[in-house]
């Protein structure tokens, strides 16, 4: 038996290094109270250890790092970290932001023993093998993107090739998505960056050997997915609506096909924010307004300005369904084919897997025997 915990994209920042509200989504004001609500409430529930799939800062900040490191040691049960693109956003330190070299130094109690690698591996529960990747590279010209650069994908592979003593389940966390969660993530515009560039293959690599469970955050959605015996459990940012974590139970890590059980648990309010769940998704819909107007213009819908703007209020409260799971996006006043379109972002289990939901589920692995199966492109959607 094996419980852990999964806090993804707490967006950590202390008071000093908040930035303009105007220019950010998540309610990072929130980011501690929130976390020490999660870990109490973890702490109560009992796990064995905590997963954090990145974006554990704001912007990379120093200070920020340095709060959630020291923090972590203090917990009662070990944690394991990677990075997000919010955690290395500059190659070198700017003066804001720390450089890609610097991370594994601040967590050296959370996964990182060499301080000069990115990425790991660890045996957090008896037969139970955690591979911990790092998905933030920059390409020729600085620009930051989701890929495993070939030294890491070296590593990786010997990794598997390696032998382990047997039954052991193998899972991977990395903060980029490796299937898709939504409909069409991997070619819209906006939601391809999401994805990790070299997704086809890493799913290729992780059938190959066997590894049937996949960790990820970055989307800001709480979404299971699968595709060709893969589970992917992607959860919500802790700093958004609906601010949620979970607690994942497998009660039999050694059976030929282990069950696993995810219960998901929201921070409902903190010292100065009671309300939290409401003001939060308010939040999110006032906002979400411009960000519809301008996703209407572009493909597939590609919708001219005056249309898009008519259309927009009509779609406010989806994305706030979307990132809480489960959803159900009906919308019947809406004209075709951006009803469709919207509606497809519905909760939809995919082929084989009829029981899965996004947020409170249980589902068999198949780790010794994999079943081949297509990619599906919506995820649950």
């Amino acid at each position: 038996m094996v419980r852990f915990g999964i806090i993804s994209d707490p967006h950590i920042a202390l008071p000093e290094t908040l930035p303009e509200p105007s220019r950010r989504f998540p309610l990072v004001e929130f980011s501690i109270p929130a976390f020490e609500v999660a870990l109490a409430d973890l702490t109560q529930l009992g796990i064995d250890f905590l997963l954090l799939p990145g974006d554990l800062t704001q912007h990379g900040e120093p200070e920020n790092h340095r709060w959630l490191g020291e923090r972590l040691q203090k917990l009662p049960f070990p944690t394991y970290v990677i990075p997000g693109n919010h955690d290395l956003p500059v190659p070198e330190p700017d003066g804001r932001s720390i450089g890609f070299a610097e991370f594994p130094l601040f967590y050296p109690q959370a996964g990182y023993v060499d301080p000069h690698q990115h990425y790991y591996c660890c045996y957090p529960a008896p037969g139970l093998r955690l591979i911990a990747l790092n998905s933030n590279t920059f390409n020729d010209q600085g620009k930051q993107i989701g890929y495993l650069e070939s030294a890491q994908w070296a590593w990786l592979e010997e990794i598997l090739g390696n032998s382990v003593p047997e039954p052991t389940l193998t899972m991977v966390m990395i903060h980029h998505n490796v299937i898709p969660h939504l409909p069409d993530q991997a070619e819209h515009i906006l939601s391809r960056r999401y994805i990790l560039a070299n997704a086809a293959p890493l799913r290729q690599l992780l059938k190959q050997h066997q590894v049937p469970l996949l960790i990820t955050g970055h989307l800001h959605v709480q979404n299971i997915a699968y595709a060709e015996g893969l589970y992917e459990i992607t959860t919500g940012s802790l700093a958004s609506y609906p601010h949620p974590y979970r607690r994942v139970e497998i009660p039999q890590l050694d059976a030929l096909e282990p069950e696993v059980k995810i219960t998901t648990h929201y921070v409902q309010a903190v010292p100065t924010a009671p309300d939290l769940q409401a003001h939060s998704r308010q939040w999110l819909v006032n906002r979400s307004l411009g960000f519809m107007a301008w996703y209407l213009t572009l493909p597939p819908l590609s919708l001219d300005q005056v249309q898009a703007d008519r259309l927009a209020p009509q779609l406010q409260e989806v994305w706030a369904q979307v990132s809480a799971g489960d959803a159900r996006v009906e919308l019947p006043d809406l004209p075709q084919p951006v009803r469709a379109y919207f509606e497809n972002f519905s909760h939809v289990s995919p082929t084989g897997c009829p029981e899965l939901r996004d947020n409170n589920t249980q589902f068999r692995l198949q780790a010794r025997s994999l079943a081949a199966s297509k990619v599906d492109p919506h995820g649950l959607r």
